[in-house]
């Protein structure tokens, strides 16, 4: 199993910046696709990005392309979010999860999460 650890919310303003961080402990992060997702108050879990095993495939959902950017450090068992130019429907908890297949966007195909860390966009 592999236990991961969200980390780098918090409150900007529109327009501002913030890198997630998600640290995995347990079994290596290089063992699975990584996935970002997203929930906010009333709303489903939305699927965000994902990143294969070496990191030469990315996905991300239309609504941040060009504005949010997934990576991964194998070597540090990290995978990062940056996010940029934020608007206020960014508002939401991001939570990092671990799975097998970086086709799926389906967030119940994800097996591991994190317990998510706030991001608050303010206009």
């Amino acid at each position: 199993q592999v236990q991961l650890v969200e980390s780098g919310g918090g409150l900007v303003q529109a327009g501002g910046s913030l890198r997630l961080t998600c640290s995995a402990s347990g079994r290596t992060v290089s063992n699975y696709a990584m996935g970002w997702f997203r929930q906010a108050p009333g709303k489903e879990r939305e699927f965000v990005a994902v990143i294969s095993r070496n990191g030469g495939y990315t996905y991300h959902v239309d609504s941040v392309k060009g504005q949010f950017t997934i990576s991964r450090d194998n070597a540090k068992n990290t995978v990062l979010l940056q996010m940029s130019s934020l608007k206020p429907e960014d508002t939401a908890v991001y939570y990092c999860a671990a799975g097998n297949n970086p086709a799926i966007t389906d967030p119940t195909a994800y097996p591991y999460w994190g317990q998510g860390t706030q991001v608050t966009v303010s206009s």
